[in-house]
């Protein structure tokens, strides 16, 4: 599911952190053997691009994990902390307190103060002009912020001094002290660049056209090399101030074909293989019965939730009926048997089971292609002499299917899909594209023509603005910012999701969640399939190493 606003980025950067990250950021292996100076890890997506706010990737998050230090994130236990301040705002230390907005509503002043010491790796201190700039950036909604639910509640930034800023927000909401995404950005380098071009600059900034620029990151390393599609070189940033890493480099190299990817490991040519963005799951599975003992496997269940976006402007798709014959005729268990040992549990929705707010009574779409071709057959859609349905003006159901080239585990799943659509008459065209493409173009600019599968990875009671809420539809207005790429739009969700961050207690929570997930559930703009687990893999001789702590569950996220 999407970040609900607050910070799909700051999630995976979380969990990154902890594999190689110094202490300081997460608990974190003391290191292997001094003759080993470079861990390679191989990830299987190259990021479209490396600024931290414009686009939403799994493979950029992963690398900005280990370069850039946020101001607030997760522990592993999934409590709120504070990296790049000092302390959390709270009612009770007097840092929150409730205000009466200008056009009198309820509000929150909340003040930041960095931590003395933290310096972007040119040596520059992190200032409070580094995060007002990301503040102003944001506030430009032309520039492409995304998302940018955030900067429209956060009105007014006041610097305080040179690490501390105040915050005003126009509502109060359970999680105010969490800043997500809201994280500074140099403001010497691309604050020129910005004011030159605010609509151009996510073409002109220098994470992109500079990228090995240390002033760019502030975090245990810097990236200090980079080759396009196929990976970076992280270096050691000499000013930061937290405990040494683990490694002098860190080489992160893209392998796209996940095939590949288990070759270059056997080879000896990657150290070890991110679970976030590696090998699919029944790959790792028939990987670790065949090396016994020389890697070490974890599996763990995750939050990653994998599910099909539906383009609701193509009128195949904006037709409810043919939503749900989908999802009825996809039989999701036995894929998930047959492929994946039956170890990821089959989705009801972008809210995992053990989320405290998840619903168990929200519509369930157990396989039933009879009731799919009766649900076809009232919407107009009649079996053809070729076995595809056609309506009455003769146009075929034929349904675009997108999702990331070479990712063998998606590649079989769309196969799987279009087999069964076609036995109810549903023809799925596939057509897939390189992971930086189909995320940083087709995707995020909703040029999917029907189906484009690919996953969420959610936090702790995540509401997701940024994915179904009317105003975070991409439009280019907004320089394609927001989540909701089905195009969904529905004004009693748009309302619930505004609500429930306002309503502080979790009992009075509790039945907002419920409607939105039971609407979400009837609707289908996105067809659940599976909650995913994880694959890593490593070698023997990485002593101390985990997977990452948060993305395990109790609570969601």
């Amino acid at each position: 599911m999407g970040d609900g606003g607050r910070g799909i980025l700051m999630t995976l950067a979380a969990l990154a952190a902890p594999l190689a990250v110094a202490p300081a950021q997460a608990q974190v292996p003391a290191g292997p053997p001094a003759t080993r100076p470079q861990l390679t890890i191989g990830i299987n997506q190259y990021p479209g691009t490396f600024h931290p706010n414009i686009e939403n990737m799994a493979a950029k998050a992963y690398i900005l994990g280990f370069v850039r230090r946020p101001v607030t994130a997760y522990d592993a236990d999934w409590a709120l902390t504070c990296l790049a301040c000092e302390r959390l705002p709270s009612l009770e230390n007097g840092d929150a307190v409730r205000e009466t907005t200008p056009d009198g509503k309820p509000g929150l002043r909340l003040t930041y103060r960095l931590r003395e010491g933290e310096a972007w790796a040119d040596g520059t201190p992190v200032s409070a002009e580094d995060l007002r700039f990301a503040w102003e950036a944001g506030r430009a909604f032309e520039t492409g912020f995304g998302p940018a639910e955030f900067y429209r509640s956060a009105y007014e930034l006041i610097v305080e001094d040179a690490r501390t800023v105040t915050l005003r927000l126009d509502k109060v909401t359970y999680d105010f002290a969490a800043l997500g995404d809201f994280q500074p950005l140099p403001a010497r380098i691309e604050r020129p660049r910005w004011e030159a071009d605010r609509q151009g600059y996510r073409n002109r900034t220098a994470y992109d056209t500079e990228t090995t620029n240390p002033g760019l990151w502030n975090g245990p390393y810097r990236i200090g090399a980079v080759q396009p599609g196929a990976g970076v070189t992280l270096e050691r940033n000499a000013h930061w101030a937290g405990a040494r890493p683990a490694f002098d480099r860190i080489a992160i190299r893209t392998v796209e074909n996940t095939a590949a990817l288990e070759a270059q490991l056997l080879a000896g040519q990657l150290d070890m293989i991110a679970g976030e963005l590696g090998l699919p799951l029944e790959q790792a599975l028939a990987l670790r019965k065949r090396t016994g003992e020389r890697f070490h496997f974890a599996f763990t269940p995750g939050l990653t939730y994998e599910h099909i976006d539906l383009n609701l402007d193509n009128p195949i798709l904006a037709d409810r009926r043919v939503r749900r014959a989908l999802l009825l005729a996809a039989d999701r268990k036995q894929i998930v048997e047959r492929l994946y040992e039956g170890r990821q549990p089959v989705a009801d929705g972008g809210v995992h089971p053990r989320d405290r707010m998840y619903d168990p009574g929200l519509p369930k779409y157990p396989f039933d292609p009879a009731r799919a071709a009766a649900l076809l057959d009232e919407a107009g859609w009649r079996p053809g002499a070729d076995g595809i349905r056609r309506n009455a003006a003769g146009e075929r159901l034929s349904l675009e299917f997108m999702t990331t080239a070479g990712n063998r585990s998606r590649e079989q799943v769309q196969q799987i899909l279009a087999g069964m659509w076609k036995a109810v008459g549903i023809e799925a065209r596939i057509r897939n594209e390189p992971p930086r493409i189909f995320f940083g173009e087709t995707v995020s600019k909703r040029r999917f023509g029907g189906l484009a599968l690919f996953a969420w990875i959610s936090s702790p009671e995540n509401v997701p603005r940024s994915t179904f809420h009317s105003d975070e539809i991409p439009r280019p207005e907004r320089n394609w910012s927001g989540q909701n790429y089905t195009g969904y739009r529905d004004a009693d969700v748009d309302r619930l999701i505004e609500e429930i961050p306002v309503t502080l207690e979790p009992e009075a929570r509790r039945p907002l969640w419920s409607e939105l997930q039971r609407r979400i559930a009837t609707d289908l703009p996105a067809l659940p399939l599976w909650h995913r687990s994880d694959a890593h893999v490593w070698p023997r001789w990485l002593e101390g190493c985990a997977p990452p702590a948060t993305r395990t569950i109790p609570p969601s996220g």
